[in-house]
């Protein structure tokens, strides 16, 4: 089967019909499709051919997925199969969200307010750190991978997910995985990841979903990574300044360069963003008691967030 977008319309694939596509990237295109064995829609990911070529991949692509759908929690989409069609091209059907993904929410709206923006990201920090007890790792976490059901909260693509003992970086068909507005270094430098590879890449959404810009704008993927790995973003408290100072040693915590200098887990993240934005704070000083007191760099602002 060749995967070429809009051509697939009205066919059947792995025994789903392909209705219409609900979203597409550099690895993969969504459909909305029927599946008639049970009466129900789908959200069918079909993933570029090209990835099927590379066994390791293919092999853990199924395995993993099928661990994430193993996994019951509120928060993380539910799978319903994950496996290679008749030609080998990788799918994974899971449940279709009639709504907004958090990338079209921010687009269309601008800085969240906080209340709503709380409830976010407390959801998704709850679908990670499922995850991470499961030892898998998201890797890509994104706004347009957050959708939103109302007030309910869903992580989307865990099909491409990577086992912590795993080194992150290029698969053998040289596809570079993840996104670099919101990669951290040490998906940059293919080093070791772990849980707090997702945690940075949540607290880049969190800073963007707050300021509707994005840390680092930069005019290239190049310097795009190279800010990531060496800059510091504009503190949150100057593009938004009900914000207390407190929010950015939060933030300046959760995107350390360095993952031993991060929160323990992602819902320690939010849980000290949320009482930053309250003017909490959980010891006198400004330290939480988990870890050390991180100052952020002030540096110039960014340019204007890219419409997506």
């Amino acid at each position: 089967m060749q995967l070429n977008d809009r051509s697939l319309i009205g066919q059947e694939v792995a025994g789903y019909y392909i209705e219409d596509i609900v979203g597409k990237g550099g690895m993969a295109v969504v459909y909305l499709a029927l599946d008639p064995r049970l009466s129900r829609r789908v959200a069918l990911k079909i993933l570029n051919p090209v990835l099927s070529v590379d066994d390791r991949f293919r092999q853990r692509f199924i395995l993993e997925s099928r661990t994430v759908a193993s996994i019951e929690h509120p928060n993380i989409i539910p799978i319903y199969e994950a496996n290679a069609d008749a030609d080998g091209v990788l799918y994974i059907a899971m449940r279709y969200v009639d709504g907004l993904d958090l990338r079209r929410l921010i687009y269309d709206r601008g800085p969240l307010p906080l209340a709503q923006a709380s409830q976010i990201f407390a959801q998704t920090a709850a679908a990670l750190d499922a995850a991470h007890a499961h030892d898998l790792i998201h890797r890509d976490v994104k706004p347009a991978n957050i959708l939103l059901a109302g007030d309910h909260v869903y992580l989307t693509d865990f099909g491409i997910t990577k086992h912590r003992s795993s080194i992150s970086g290029l698969t053998q068909t040289d596809q570079f995985i993840g996104t670099p507005r919101y990669m951290s270094p040490e998906q940059i430098n293919k080093e070791h990841i772990d849980g707090r590879c997702d945690q940075y890449a949540l607290a880049c959404v969190v800073y963007e979903a707050l300021s509707a810009r994005l840390p680092f704008q930069r005019e290239n993927d190049i310097a795009l990574l190279w800010a990531h790995l060496a800059e510091q973003p504009a503190p949150l408290s100057q593009l938004r300044p009900e914000l207390p100072p407190q929010v950015d040693v939060v933030m300046a915590r959760a995107l350390a360069k360095a993952p031993e200098q991060r929160y323990a887990t992602c819902a320690e993240f939010v849980t000290a963003l949320r009482d930053a934005i309250s003017g909490q704070e959980a010891e006198p000083g400004g330290r939480h008691p988990s870890g050390p007191h991180l100052v952020p760099h002030a540096v110039p602002r960014t340019g204007p967030h890219a419409a997506p």
